[in-house]
């Protein structure tokens, strides 16, 4: 029995024994696990270089200067001299009033006072007459300090008449309605044979300088601090552009920063000039304005595409010298035209996906597209973000 027992423990051991054996063989003849695959990706190196630095805001252009074309006598306009919408430059007539009343207040002013005149003439005479007479006694002391009197009115009479003529005149001038400004006419607003007057509200048209032309626009009370010191360094550089930001419409220097902060809404507002040499800005319009408040030196850019935004803030994936990515927090200083101004995080020479980061964990292998490669890549990214 023992002897039984005996062998059945040994065919026990050998069986085990062989089981384990094959399990080892099997396990040294399996292959290991395939590594996984390198993701895709469009990457671009870190560029160091000179980016200006802008504060962003939004403005209306207004004319430099607006004068409404008033008349300041009353009359029949009998003259229209320009053309709705017409360049003017100063000094231009712009329309007239019927003179014929004014000339004959003129003529009758110059005429009172060529009578005055003469009538002071004769008075000289008589008192230069009167003067050796009282002296020998054969005239009065009143009579000639009566002359003398009359004299005196005569030559205040004729100082009266001299001003109804300047006045007179200035009204005869006022006959022809003069541009104050260059600038560009608006719409007419009396037609020709009609009366016109100072009180018309509307005057006759108004005349707006564009050029130059000026830019009213505000920024947060914040970037006060920042300005000033920049302005003490001299004029600083303002771009006017279009809504969607893609048309530069005009470059201007900044003029003034407005006396007080506008506290209901926590911004400042500034003025700008532009030369507006290409009439791209019209009073009215809305644009962006950007201010450029300084040029950084050899800072690190990169695409805007780069830059994620995590939990913690913004952050890049850069490639490694293995080929494998890891997650860097960066601060982005600004983006603009779709490069990032990065502060910190990063610099010149580092590669950086750009695109493909979707598919991206910190550690994974990357493989670089280039060419046709990554252009395809780029618009398939963009189909499959755009799916929900």
């Amino acid at each position: 029995m023992r002897k039984r027992l005996l062998s059945l423990t040994v065919l026990l051991i050998a069986a085990v024994g062989t089981a384990t054996g094959t399990i080892h063989f099997f396990a040294k003849s399996a292959p290991p696990p395939a590594a996984p695959p390198a993701v895709p990706v469009v990457a671009k190196t870190v560029a160091s270089q000179d980016v200006p630095i802008y504060l962003r805001g939004v403005g209306t252009v207004i004319a430099y200067n607006n004068v409404v074309v008033r008349s300041q006598i009353t009359g029949q306009l009998t003259k229209i001299a320009f053309t709705q919408g017409q360049t003017v430059h100063k000094g231009d007539l712009l329309g007239e009033i019927d003179p014929r009343p004014y000339q004959a207040q003129l003529d009758q002013a110059t005429a009172n006072r060529d009578r005055d005149q003469a009538q002071l003439v004769n008075a000289q005479a008589n008192l230069n007459r009167y003067t050796p007479l009282e002296a020998k006694g054969y005239a009065t002391t009143q009579l000639l300090d009566t002359q003398k009197a009359q004299l005196a009115q005569l030559q205040a009479m004729v100082k009266a008449d001299e001003a109804v003529i300047e006045q007179t005149k200035t009204n005869l001038a006022y006959t022809q309605l003069i541009s104050p400004i260059d600038g560009v006419t608006g719409i007419r607003q009396i037609d020709e044979g009609n009366i016109i007057h100072p009180t018309d509200a509307n005057g006759l048209v108004d005349v707006t300088q564009i050029q130059p032309i000026s830019l009213i626009f505000s920024l947060p009370q914040t970037d006060f601090t920042k300005i000033q010191p920049q302005m003490a360094k001299g004029p600083l550089t303002v771009l006017a552009y279009s809504q969607d930001n893609t048309v530069e419409l005009d470059r201007g220097t900044l003029e003034l920063i407005d006396n007080q902060i506008v506290q209901t809404t926590g911004t400042i507002r500034l003025r700008a000039k532009f030369p507006n040499a290409k009439h791209q800005l019209w009073p009215g319009e809305l644009v962006n304005a950007l201010l450029l408040l300084d040029t950084r030196h050899n800072a690190p850019t990169i695409s805007a595409s780069a830059v994620q935004q995590g939990p913690n803030g913004p952050y890049v994936y850069v490639i490694g010298s293995d080929g494998t990515v890891q997650m860097r927090p960066v601060t982005v200083a600004q983006i603009s035209q779709g490069q990032a101004l990065i502060d910190s995080g990063l610099k010149g020479g580092e590669n950086v996906v750009v695109d493909g980061q979707y598919r991206l964990q910190p550690g994974a292998l990357v493989q670089e597209l280039h060419g046709k490669a990554a252009e395809q890549a780029n618009l398939q990214s963009a189909v499959e973000q755009a799916i929900p």
